[in-house]
């Protein structure tokens, strides 16, 4: 049962796996060789009222009117990183889940909807996102608020999960059907044998 938008998709998302790679690659090497400022957002002074210059904020950090965006003219190698840590979790995220769901395409594309491919490739990419999101939250989280706590020591904060955490669901959801599809051809063996 193969289907004319599961032919189209297939390669599709292929591509654009490998094009969310190329831009993971990208950033990081250029982010590595730039030499210019590294800034991060914070809403620690979202609701104060302090005068920018008596701000807390560590030396060669300037701070935006609205002292919300911070930026250290000549960054660590510690906050370089870190700068990455904030972007580079979702895009590698990203990638091998479109590259996942492209060998699932694949596998539908090869042998057909009902298989025990199918199903185990669909239980695999439900784990990978229901792990993998929290887990790039978690890094991406962690590297802001390390950066922030770098360029302005007295306000530190623990680490935080950014990112659309609802996709744990639907991870968890995909482990399911899996599931679900896996004791649907097993059932379907059984009954072929039996015949």
């Amino acid at each position: 049962m193969n289907t004319r938008l599961t032919r189209i998709l297939a390669p599709v998302t292929f591509a654009l796996a490998m094009l969310c790679g190329l831009t993971f690659i990208g950033t990081a090497i250029t982010h590595i060789l730039d030499d210019g400022a590294v800034c991060v957002q914070t809403g620690f002074w979202r609701n104060g009222s302090l005068p920018p210059d008596s701000l807390p904020i560590g030396q060669g950090v300037q701070a935006s009117s609205t002292a919300t965006r911070l930026c250290q003219d000549s960054p660590s190698a510690a906050q370089r990183a870190a700068d990455l840590g904030g972007e580079l979790p979702w895009l590698l995220f990203g990638s091998l889940a479109l590259l996942l769901f492209s060998r699932l395409l694949k596998a539908v594309l090869l042998q057909g909807p009902f298989t025990e491919a199918v199903s185990r490739r669909l239980s695999v990419l439900g784990w990978f996102v229901a792990v993998g999101t929290p887990l790039a939250g978690l890094v991406v989280g962690w590297s802001q608020s390390w950066l922030v706590g770098s360029m302005a020591p007295i306000v530190g904060s623990g680490p935080t999960v950014s990112g659309p955490q609802v996709l744990v669901l639907a991870g968890l959801a995909a482990v399911i059907m899996g599931k679900i599809m896996r004791e649907g051809v097993r059932m379907r063996e059984d009954l072929e044998g039996t015949i």
